[in-house]
C-alpha cells in the first residue's frame, strides 16, 4: 500500500561526494558572520566573478583524469581498432597542446552555463549572476576563445553579441544543515556540436520493456553519429515530472555529476541509476561499429542511465552526451575559501611511446596542390575509411558562407573558383594567440551543409568537403551523380591541428563575417578519413541499421 503520512524525499538525491579533489582559488571575498544566534557565510561579489573568470580558464584547456585515463585505455587495447586508436591518440595530444593554456581543446569553446545551490546561510547581496557573468565577459575577452552567442536583433535578423554572452546561469536553494552555510556549482562549457545531440522522445508505458528498450535505444543511439566528436559520455534518461526535467537530468547525467545516485527506487519516487542496464548499454554500442567516428569499438567511454518518476499518461526519454572536449568542473564556496575541481594538469604523462605503425593501418599522403581532377582520381582509387594525410591548400567555409554563395548561384551567378580549385573544409576559428599562424581551428559539422551540396556540386563546387560527423543520404547521392567525396577530420583536436598542421591562414571573401568568413588556409599533414565516395559508398550507412532480435536483461 502507498504510504498514508507525508514523506518527503528528493528527486534526485545525491550521496555525499567524497571523490572529487578541489584546490583553493581564493581565500579573498568569504567570511562568516554571526546574526541571530546562526553563523553565515558571507560572500562578496569579486568572489564569484573571480570562480567563473577561472572555471572558464580551467575548463577550456584542461579535462579530468577519469577522461584521460579512459583514453589512454583505447590506446592499450587490443581488441580497439586501429582506427580507434589513432583518435584517442590524437585526442591526448590535443589535450597536451590545450592544457599549455594557450590553445583551447575545441575551436568551439561553446556556451557558458553555471548551475549553483547555495544554502540557506549564504549572503552574497542578490547580484549573484550578474557577478557569475562578469567573470565569463573577462575570460572570453582575456583567453584566445571564440564568440558564438547570436542575439535576435529581429526575429529573422541576428548579430553576434561579441563576447560570448549571455551565458545560462541558473541558481538554486539547496536544502542543509543551518551549521554549515555553502554554494555549490557546476560549470560548463557546450559546444554546439553537443548540444545538438540531446533528444527527447515522447514515449509510453510500452518502451519499459526489456525487449522494446533495447530495440528502441539500437535504433536512436546509432542515429546520433560522430558530428558531436566520441568517444561520448553517454546519458539516458527514462521518466520525468515533465519533458524539461527529463532533459536537465540528462544533461547533468551526461557530465557525471549525478553519479551518487542510488542504486535502487522505492515508492516515494526518488531517481536512482541502473549500473547493470548501464554495461549492457555500454556492451551494445561497442557492436555498432561506429567507434571512436570512423570503425570500431568505442563509441563511448561510458554509459549512465537514470530512471525517474513519471506521469503515468507520458514517458519522456532523453538522451544526452558530453564529447571529446568533456569541458566542467564542479566548484564550491565554504568559509574556508573559493575552491574548484581539480583538473589535470599533465595529460602528456597519458601519452605512450607508439609509433604511427602501432596506431592504424595504412596512410595514403594527398598532395593538395594538385588540380581538382587529379585529388578526384587519387582518392577514386581508395576504399572508404581510408586513412589519409592531407597537404597544400583547403578553403574554409561555413553555415553563412554557403548561404551566400546559395543566392549568388539563385541569382545567375558562377560558383566561386576557389570553390572549384580546392577542397572545402568545414570550419571556424577561434582567435589566433600572438606568435600562432591559427587559433584552435577545427572542424564543424558537416551536417548543417547538406542542403547545398547537390547545388554546389552541380556548379562545379565543394567537389572535395571535409568536415566531421555523418551526412545525410542526399549527399551520398550527389557525390555519386558528381563524383564528389567527403572526407571526415577527427572531432576534438582543434589544438593540435592549430598547432601542428595549419601553417598559413588568409581570409579570402566575406573578411566583415569574422569567424564565419571564407578563408585559405595551408595544412600540412593533415589527417582525415574517406567517408563519402564517387560511387555512392557511404562508411555510416554499414553502422546505421539496428539490430532485430535484441533484448536487454
Amino acid at each position: 500500500m502507498p504510504p498514508t503520512t507525508f514523506q518527503h524525499t528528493e528527486v534526485l538525491p545525491l550521496g555525499k561526494d567524497t571523490t572529487t579533489e578541489y584546490r583553493l582559488v581564493t581565500a579573498d571575498g568569504v567570511e562568516t558572520v554571526e546574526a541571530a544566534g546562526r553563523k553565515f557565510l558571507k560572500v562578496d561579489p569579486e568572489a564569484l566573478t573571480t570562480l567563473a573568470r577561472t572555471a572558464i580558464t580551467d575548463i577550456q584547456h584542461l579535462l579530468r583524469t577519469s577522461h584521460l585515463q579512459q583514453l589512454r585505455a583505447i590506446v592499450d587495447d587490443p581488441e580497439a581498432s586501429g582506427n580507434d586508436r589513432f583518435v584517442a591518440m590524437d585526442l591526448l595530444r590535443n589535450a597536451a597542446i590545450s592544457a599549455g593554456g594557450v590553445l583551447p581543446m575545441c575551436q568551439d569553446t561553446g556556451t557558458a552555463i553555471v548551475i549553483g545551490k547555495r544554502t540557506e546561510g549564504v549572503l552574497s547581496g542578490g547580484g549573484d549572476e550578474r557577478a557569475l557573468s562578469q567573470g565569463i565577459f573577462d575570460a572570453y575577452q582575456q583567453l584566445n576563445l571564440r564568440y558564438s552567442q547570436m542575439a535576435p536583433i529581429n526575429f529573422w535578423e541576428e548579430r553576434n553579441t561579441g563576447t560570448n554572452l549571455p551565458a545560462q546561469v541558473e541558481l538554486y536553494h539547496k536544502d542543509s544543515d543551518a551549521t554549515d552555510p555553502s554554494y555549490e556549482f557546476l560549470f560548463m562549457a557546450k559546444g554546439g556540436g553537443s548540444a545538438n545531440k540531446t533528444f527527447l522522445y515522447q514515449e509510453t508505458k510500452a518502451v519499459l520493456n526489456p525487449k522494446r528498450l533495447a530495440r528502441f535505444l539500437d535504433e536512436k543511439l546509432r542515429s546520433l553519429g560522430t558530428a558531436a566528436c566520441p568517444p561520448y559520455h553517454l546519458a539516458i534518461v527514462v521518466g520525468g515530472m515533465s519533458a524539461e526535467f527529463n532533459l536537465k537530468v540528462a544533461k547533468l547525467a551526461s557530465a557525471r555529476y549525478l553519479d551518487n545516485l542510488p542504486a535502487e527506487g522505492s515508492e516515494l519516487g526518488h531517481a536512482f541509476r541502473d549500473r547493470d542496464l548501464e554495461q549492457q548499454v555500454l556492451e551494445m554500442t561497442r557492436q555498432f561499429g561506429i567507434g571512436a567516428q570512423f570503425g570500431g569499438k568505442y563509441f563511448c567511454h561510458d554509459v549512465r542511465v537514470i530512471r525517474l518518476p513519471r506521469h503515468g499518461a507520458s514517458c519522456p526519454v532523453g538522451v544526452a552526451v558530453s564529447c571529446s572536449a568533456d569541458r566542467q568542473a564542479k566548484a564550491k564556496i565554504t568559509e574556508e575559501g573559493v575552491f574548484i575541481e581539480q583538473l589535470e594538469r599533465d595529460p602528456a604523462r597519458f601519452l605512450p611511446d607508439v609509433t604511427e605503425d602501432d596506431l592504424s593501418d595504412e596512410v595514403v599522403s594527398v598532395d593538395l596542390n594538385q588540380p581538382m581532377d587529379q585529388i578526384r582520381a587519387q582518392l577514386a582509387q581508395l576504399p572508404v575509411k581510408t586513412r589519409l594525410s592531407l597537404t597544400g591548400p583547403l578553403v574554409v567555409a561555413r553555415d553563412i558562407a554557403h548561404a551566400k554563395i546559395a543566392e549568388r548561384l539563385d541569382a545567375g551567378e558562377e560558383m566561386p573558383q576557389y570553390l572549384r580549385d580546392h577542397p572545402v573544409y568545414y570550419a571556424g576559428p577561434a582567435k589566433t594567440p600572438d606568435g600562432y599562424a591559427s587559433g584552435s581551428f577545427g572542424p564543424t559539422t558537416a551536417g548543417r551543409m547538406d542542403s547545398y551540396v547537390a547545388q554546389f556540386q552541380a556548379a562545379g563546387g565543394s567537389l572535395v568537403m571535409l568536415a566531421k560527423g555523418n551526412r545525410s543520404k542526399q549527399v551520398t547521392a550527389a557525390c555519386k551523380e558528381h563524383g564528389g567525396f567527403y572526407l571526415g577530420s577527427i572531432g576534438g583536436p582543434a589544438a593540435r591541428l592549430a598547432k601542428d598542421c595549419i601553417k598559413k591562414v588568409d581570409v579570402l571573401e566575406y573578411a566583415e563575417l569574422g569567424m564565419e568568413a571564407v578563408w585559405k588556409i595551408e595544412v600540412e599533414e593533415f589527417p582525415a578519413f574517406i567517408v563519402i565516395d564517387d560511387k555512392g559508398n557511404d562508411f555510416f550507412s554499414e553502422t546505421s541499421e539496428p539490430v532485430l532480435q535484441i533484448s536487454f536483461r
